[in-house]
C-alpha cells in the first residue's frame, strides 16, 4: 500500500485513481444501505462519501456495491480444473477471494503441488489464500503419494498467503492427544485452525474444541451445528456437489448467531460452477429462504475476513482492497462488474482479460504429470467366498456420511460377486502412487449402477483409483483407461470404453477449458445413468467412497475401514481382524 497516496486522496487533495459515483452501498459493517460515492486510490478504498474526484469515473446510477466475495473453505482440484481456470469460473460471479485447502494435490505430491497451484493462481484475478494441509496422510489407513513433514510445515506455515492451518481431520488422534497431532496444532497456534470432526459430540468434541480447532464445516443437522456453535467454533454453511447442507442449517442464521457463521462451498465441480455458480449461489438460496440480502451478503464477506483475520479486506471502508462487486437486486444476486484491487477484472459475466486457457506457463506443469504407477499384474477384483455375511458401505444420496449393514453377499464360482438386483456392487481401491498394485476391495449399495462400471483417481483424500462396478470386466475396462491417460474419470460396459475424462494434472484436474470439462463430465454422467445410476454425480459420490475420516464405514487400498473405531475390518464379519 502507498500510503501516502492514499492519505492525500482520503483527504480529498488528490483524484482518486477510480471513482464509483452514485453507489447503493450495501454496508456489512453498520448493517445499512446507503447512497454514497467510493474512491480508490490504487488498490485500495481512500474514501466514502461526496466531493471527491476521479482520473477515472464510473456513474453506477444506484446500482448496489459490496464486497468481494469470499468463500471460506474450498478445494480449488475439486472443480476438476487447474486454479486459474477455476478463477475465470468464479470472479465474474462476484468472488475475489477465497481460502483453499490444498490437500487434495499435497496427498499426491507433497508441497511440490501446493507451490504448483499457488504459481497457477498467481496468473488470475483471483486472491487464493492458504490453509496448509494438516493430516497429510489424512490417516495410516490409507496409502498416499505424499507426506509433509515437520519441516514442510513450518516453512508452508511461514509462507505469504499462509492463513492458517487447514481443516483438522484426525479428530479421534487429536481428542486422544496423539503427539504429532498436538505438535501440528501448537505450530499453528495463534493462527485459525480449522476443524473437520462430522458428527463428533459429547467429551470427544469437548477434547477436540479443547485442542485448538476453532471451525467447523461438515456439520449436516441443527442439532450438531448448535452444540458446535455453542463450544466456540464457527460455523461454515456448506453447499457443494455432493455435501449440500444449506437448507438444513439455515435456520441457524438468526441475529444472536450470525456473526459466527460462514459461506463455505467446499467441493464444487464444472456443471455447478458454471449453472449455479459458487458462493453467489448461497447468498441467492439464503436469500430465497426468506435470509435478509445484507446478513446473507455478510457471512460471504465480512464473517469471513474476520474469522481469517484478513482485516484488509471483507468490507467497504477506507483502508481495505478495493474488491468491488457491483448488482442491480439483492434478492437475485448476479454480479455486473467485479473491482479485484481496484482493478475492473470482470463484466458482464466475463473476465476482462484474456482467458486462462490463452495464458502462459503450462511449461511448469511437469511436476504435476505422470502420477499413475499402478503394477496391474499384482492387481485383482476377485473376492473369495466365505460364509457368513459382509460388511456393506451403504450410502445416503447427497450426504457423506456412510452406514455398515450386515448382508448375505451374492456367490458364484467360488467368489462373492457384485449382485445389482439389490444394489449391491463391487468396489474397489487400488494404490496408484507407488506401483504396489495394492488392491482394497469392498461392496457398496446406493449407488445404482444396473450393469458396466465407473472409476476416477479422485478419492479423497489420498486418491487412489477407485473403482466400482457391476462385473469384474466392467471393472477392469474402466480402470485401464483412466489408467492409460494418466488419470481421470471413466465408464465402461464390459470391453467397451463408454466415456474418458482424462485429468492429467496429478490425476485431479484437466489441462483443458472448464467449458470442455463440463462437456466431458455431463458425457461421463451421460454414461453413468445409461449405466443405471440414478444419481446426479457418482463419480462425486464414488470419490467420498475411500475418504477414511468421514463416518461410518469406508474402503481403502488397505481394506475395510471402520471410521468410528478407527481400524482396518475384516469384509466378512466371521474373519479376523487384519
Amino acid at each position: 500500500m502507498e500510503l501516502p497516496s492514499l492519505l492525500a486522496c482520503a483527504r480529498g487533495e488528490v483524484p482518486a485513481d477510480l471513482l464509483l459515483t452514485g453507489a447503493s452501498l450495501m454496508d456489512v459493517c453498520s448493517g445499512a444501505v446507503r447512497r454514497t460515492d467510493i474512491a480508490v486510490s490504487g488498490a485500495h478504498v481512500a474514501g466514502l462519501g461526496p466531493g471527491y474526484r476521479g482520473r477515472e469515473v464510473i456513474d453506477l446510477d444506484g446500482r448496489f456495491v459490496c464486497p468481494g466475495l469470499i468463500d471460506a473453505h474450498v478445494h480449488l482440484e475439486s472443480s476438476l480444473v487447474r486454479p486459474r481456470e477455476f478463477a475465470r469460473a468464479v470472479v465474474p460471479r462476484g468472488v475475489t477471494c477465497v481460502v483453499s485447502n490444498p490437500h487434495e494435490i499435497a496427498n499426491v505430491l507433497g508441497v511440490a503441488g501446493i507451490r504448483w497451484m499457488q504459481a497457477d493462481a498467481a496468473e488470475s484475478p483471483l486472491s487464493v489464500l492458504v490453509t496448509v494441509p494438516s493430516c497429510v496422510p489424512a490417516t495410516r489407513l490409507s496409502t498416499s503419494g505424499a507426506e509433509l513433514s515437520e519441516a514442510d510445515l513450518v516453512s508452508l506455515r511461514d509462507a505469504p498467503l499462509t492463513v492458517g492451518l487447514g481443516e483438522v481431520m484426525d479428530y479421534l488422534g487429536v481428542g486422544a492427544g496423539a503427539e504429532k497431532l498436538l505438535w501440528e496444532i501448537d505450530l499453528f497456534r495463534g493462527l485459525p485452525l480449522d476443524g473437520h470432526a462430522p458428527g463428533l459430540s459429547g467429551p470427544l468434541l469437548q477434547a477436540y474444541v479443547a485442542a485448538g480447532p476453532s471451525s467447523e464445516h461438515e456439520c449436516t443437522t441443527l442439532e450438531e451445528a448448535r452444540e458446535k456453535l455453542a463450544l466456540g467454533m464457527t460455523i461454515f454453511l456448506r453447499e457443494g456437489s455432493v455435501a449440500r447442507n444449506l437448507q438444513a442449517l439455515l435456520p441457524l442464521v438468526t441475529p444472536a448467531a450470525e456473526r459466527r457463521l460462514c459461506f463455505c462451498t467446499d467441493d464444487r465441480q464444472p456443471a455447478d460452477l458454471t449453472g449455479e455458480g459458487s458462493v453467489d449461489h448461497l447468498i441467492r438460496c439464503a436469500v430465497a429462504s426468506g435470509v435478509p440480502p445484507l446478513l446473507a451478503l455478510r457471512l460471504a464477506t465480512l464473517n469471513v475476513a474476520e474469522h481469517y483475520r484478513l482485516h484488509d479486506r471483507g468490507a467497504v471502508t477506507p483502508g481495505r482492497r478495493a474488491d468491488l462487486v457491483v448488482f442491480r437486486d439483492p434478492a437475485s444476486f448476479q454480479a455486473e462488474m467485479v473491482f479485484q484491487g481496484g482493478r475492473l477484472v470482470a463484466r458482464g459475466g466475463r473476465l476482462t482479460q484474456r482467458g486462462a486457457a490463452d495464458l502462459p506457463g503450462e511449461g511448469s506443469d511437469g511436476v504435476v504429470r505422470g502420477t499413475i504407477h499402478i503394477d496391474w499384474d499384482q492387481v485383482s477384483f476377485r473376492i473369495p467366498a466365505r460364509s457368513g455375511p459382509v460388511r456393506v458401505i451403504d450410502t445416503t444420496p447427497g450426504q457423506l456420511l456412510t452406514e455398515v449393514i450386515l448382508l448375505e453377499p451374492k456367490t458364484a464360482d467360488g467368489e462373492a460377486v457384485a449382485d445389482p438386483a439389490r444394489d449391491l456392487l463391487k468396489l474397489a481401491v487400488i494404490e496408484r502412487h507407488r506401483g504396489s498394485g495394492r488392491t482394497g476391495l469392498g461392496l457398496v449399495r446406493g449407488l445404482g449402477l444396473r450393469r458396466g462400471a465407473i472409476a476416477g483417481t479422485i478419492a479423497h483424500d489420498h486418491h487412489n483409483l477407485v473403482v466400482l462396478g457391476a462385473d469384474d470386466v466392467s471393472m477392469g475396462t474402466a480402470a485401464r483407461a483412466v489408467g492409460a491417460c494418466g488419470g481421470g474419470l471413466a465408464a465402461a460396459r464390459g470391453a467397451e470404453l463408454l466415456a474418458l475424462l482424462p485429468l492429467p494434472l496429478a490425476g485431479l484436474m484437466s489441462d483443458r477449458p472448464i467449458e470442455e470439462v463440463q462437456d466431458g463430465l455431463a458425457s461421463l454422467l451421460a454414461a453413468a445413468r445409461a449405466l443405471g445410476s440414478p444419481l446426479p454425480d457418482p463419480f462425486m459420490a464414488l470419490s467420498f467412497l475411500a475418504l477414511e475420516v468421514i463416518p461410518g464405514l469406508k474402503l481403502t487400498d488397505l481394506g475395510l475401514v471402520d471410521v468410528t473405531a478407527g481400524k482396518i475390518v475384516p469384509l466378512y464379519t466371521g474373519e479376523d481382524p487384519p
